[in-house]
């Protein structure tokens, strides 16, 4: 994703057949709230996942059938995904990895399936014990899922077992984005952003919050942005940890390729030479997406093809995750990673995810005129790291901004405990 391709797109345990998945749609008690259509099913369905032993076993037959290419020519990643890194990883995968473990983790939260505008929406909706918890709608990203929000849901619905007050708590709503995960792939255009942006809120007026925030990184920084444009009266404020700020004149000196501007700040330098990067070392993936998303049949249909096209997302991710499968302890594991790339894998979403890149006419780093509060949180091995001085040009509402010490892409992911301390401070003032 970036400025540069802007142009481009309890639980009860029921049962029937959503994608690979079995579920029960029995209809529950729901809030009245409008839908797409006047004749829109407004009910939510518990939700269960079952994935069948045939499928699994389907997936191991393809990654031991794998068909390697030779090593690449160079002792870095500048050739991509390294060869050693995927045959650990197909090794691990194959023999000792166990989907069952992470079934068992969404199992045990209540899951929900509800219609929005003609298309199945899941979702995570976890409620605080304490009274008075503020009510978020967490939305995650690509190459990611709410595989990466998991460890972030206890600390904040019940922040007095994980370090907190009560006055900290958190009802949480993590939704799977259209063609992600265990929602509906769209068969229509039409859901971009800003129609993700609408159905959220649609969502929340449902589960009956007349006040609620939002949050997000990568998709679901834009998808967050969006709601902050759209401004529903419920929508309090948003927090994201990968915020759109880039300057205009920083934004076309990085199109030109010509020099950075000589007035920059130590913090803003560093900003544009992350950008820099990523957009002449990282973009190959986003390109694509963008263009000809129907192109990717090989991720489609092989498991290895799609978990290599999935690391090869930002730089300092795939490091983190080679390190991982070297045997070096970091805030992601094995199965971690495995869990949201077999989850991909199990819904047969590679090229549906994709096609939100080919939706998308947004510029992703372009500023957004945000007027209602904006909370930021800079993790330093971001795609870039926000400068505090772009942060306030770009968000007028800024009530919050803090640089971390540690952490990437996938913040809630990798960095849980830090993540939900910067959740509890942002929006403190709102409660």
């Amino acid at each position: 994703m970036s400025d540069l391709i802007a142009t481009a797109a309890a639980l009860v345990a029921m049962s029937v057949t959503v994608l690979a998945v079995s579920l029960v749609p029995v209809p529950l008690a729901a809030q009245p709230a409008q839908a797409g259509t006047a004749t829109e099913d407004i009910g939510v369905r518990p939700f269960h996942v079952d994935i069948p032993d045939s499928a699994l076993a389907d997936l191991r037959r393809r990654i031991a059938a794998t068909k390697w290419p030779k090593q690449e020519t160079v002792p870095d990643p500048s050739q991509g995904v390294q060869l050693a890194t995927m045959q650990a990883l197909a090794r691990y995968w194959s023999t000792d990895y166990d989907w069952r473990k992470v079934e068992a983790r969404l199992n045990a939260l209540p899951q929900f399936m509800t219609s929005i505008d003609g298309l199945d929406i899941h979702f995570i909706h976890v409620r605080s014990p304490h009274p008075d918890a503020l009510p978020v709608i967490i939305t995650h990203g690509w190459p990611g899922s709410i595989i990466e929000q998991l460890k972030i849901i206890e600390p904040l619905t019940d922040p007095t077992a994980h370090g907190g007050t009560a006055s900290d708590a958190f009802d949480v709503v993590i939704p799977s984005l259209p063609g992600h995960g265990f929602s509906g792939q769209p068969t229509a255009p039409g859901w971009d952003p800003q129609h993700i942006a609408r159905a959220w809120a649609v969502l929340m007026k449902r589960l009956g919050y007349t006040r609620f925030v939002a949050q997000g990184g990568d998709w679901g920084d834009a998808v967050s942005e969006q709601m902050a444009l759209q401004a529903p009266p419920e929508l309090l404020a948003i927090h994201t940890n990968m915020p759109a700020t880039v300057p205009d004149e920083i934004a076309k000196a990085l199109q030109d390729g010509g020099p950075p501007p000589s007035d920059l700040s130590a913090d803003e330098k560093h900003a544009y030479d992350q950008l820099d990067y990523f957009y002449k070392h990282g973009l190959a993936y986003a390109q694509e997406m963008s263009n000809r998303p129907q192109t990717l049949y090989g991720i489609e249909d092989s498991p290895i093809g799609l978990a290599a096209w999935m690391l090869d997302h930002d730089i300092r991710s795939y490091e983190l995750i080679a390190r991982v499968f070297d045997g070096q302890p970091e805030g992601l594991t094995r199965d971690d990673i495995l869990d949201n790339i077999t989850l991909y894998w199990l819904t047969n979403t590679a090229v549906s995810s994709a096609r939100l890149y080919w939706e998308n006419k947004l510029a992703f780093f372009a500023p957004k005129h945000i007027t209602i509060p904006v909370a930021v949180s800079v993790f330093p091995d971001e795609i870039y790291a926000a400068p505090r001085s772009w942060a306030e040009k770009a968000f007028p509402g800024l009530i919050h901004y803090n640089r971390l010490d540690k952490g990437g892409h996938f913040a809630a992911w990798e960095q849980p405990e830090l993540l939900t301390q910067e959740l509890r401070a942002a929006f403190k003032s709102l409660r």
